[in-house]
């Protein structure tokens, strides 16, 4: 840089420094006189030095002084005939030394980690539920319990009843773990924090069955989505009823058991390559996913020229996951992101697979059950 001074002004800044690598930049702002160092501005001019700031400090620790508010020593100080600053100085001393703060006890919610379960086969993890019915008058009610299965989706376990209690919550769980063969150390059972899922009976039946409980997140309401999902897609069909209402039990009963057959046997699932929940459940979905990927083998044997890469994956998943942990190229869930034609399939007989189409509440289907 010294050799670039010297010689810069007689041949050439530009050509000096390009013979030199160094930047002109930096030998032009080297040239350029330094400002003086900054000195901290001075404090305003009826700041109270510092040591009659540690003499109000140590005022304000006098055992007497101690637990009163500021405003409360001022006014005491005065009445002594004493001034020694005002009551915003006060807490700005106390500021600076930390000893200002909120003196009752503030609840803080402590951050809850959200449950992450793992399914590979069926009976490993059920997601249960209670959704409301409407009844036939306002303020009336049916109760609607609900157990699936989250790796197949099949319902496992149902029960409509005119009240939420934990006794019909815990004779419902244990029958269907019954139904289902269930053994000690094989199902965790999710659900969020209602009463009857948190209940006393509830949780020494299932210690019993040596059944794992997990649960919602507190004052969170998206980690049961598979049985959230279900519920919408159940309150969603043109088959439900047009004002919500059902006008008996029997009537509420009998509705929900054509839905869950039809959900079970016949609804082909978005989130299980298009099989029905029962095919998952029992096994029977590898042969007809390898039985599509055969089609599509001939299908692409016959005309190449229509297929550019790989076809369709019919491959069944291997895995299904509660809450599985965000990346930024993925989702936190599939549970809530149903396919177009996923909440419009009516309750039908087997082997129906016409999707209704959304088109109103007045389009009931003759075969829908009422």
């Amino acid at each position: 840089m010294e050799t670039a001074q010297e010689v810069g002004p007689r041949l050439g800044v530009a050509s000096t420094c390009a013979a030199l690598g160094v930047a002109a930049a930096t030998y032009y702002r080297r040239r350029k006189p330094q400002p003086a160092a900054r000195t901290a501005p001075p404090g305003p001019p009826r700041t109270l030095p510092a040591t009659e700031r540690a003499s109000v400090l140590d005022l304000l620790h006098e055992p007497r002084f101690v637990d009163l508010a500021p405003a409360q020593v001022y006014a005491g100080l005065l009445d002594e005939k004493r001034y020694l600053c005002s009551e915003r100085t006060m807490y700005r001393i106390l500021e600076e030394n930390q000893e200002v703060r909120e003196r009752r006890a503030q609840l803080r919610h402590p951050s809850y980690a959200a449950p992450q379960l793992l399914a590979t086969a069926p009976n490993q993890l059920w997601s249960w539920d209670i959704t409301k019915l409407l009844g036939p008058a306002k303020w009336t009610y049916f109760y609607l319990y609900v157990i699936l299965d989250v790796f197949s989706r099949y319902v496992v376990g149902w029960m409509v009843a005119h009240r939420e209690t934990a006794v019909l919550a815990e004779k419902l769980i244990r029958e269907t773990c019954a139904r289902q063969g269930i053994v000690p150390g094989q199902l965790t059972i999710h659900a969020d924090r209602g009463s009857s899922m948190t209940s006393k009976p509830v949780a020494l039946l299932l210690a019993d069955l040596g059944v794992v409980k997990s649960h919602s997140r507190p004052y969170v309401s998206d980690d049961n989505p598979f049985s959230e999902s279900l519920f919408g897609t159940m309150k969603g069909l043109p088959a439900y009823p047009e004002d919500g209402r059902f006008e008996s039990d029997a009537a509420a009963r009998a509705w929900v058991e054509a839905f869950v057959h039809w959900y079970n046997h016949v609804h082909l699932h978005s989130a299980i390559r298009f099989v029905t929940p029962a095919d998952r459940h029992f096994g029977r979905d590898v042969a007809i996913l390898e039985a599509r990927h055969a089609v599509y083998q001939a299908a692409r044997q016959r005309n190449p020229e229509r297929w550019t890469g790989e076809t369709r994956d019919w491959s069944p998943p291997r895995t299904v996951r509660l809450n599985p942990k965000r990346t930024p190229d993925r989702p936190a869930s599939r549970a809530g992101r149903r396919h177009r034609h996923h909440r419009v399939l009516p309750p039908a007989a087997v082997g129906s697979q016409e999707p209704a189409g959304r088109r109103g509440r007045k389009h009931r289907p003759s075969h829908a059950p009422s």
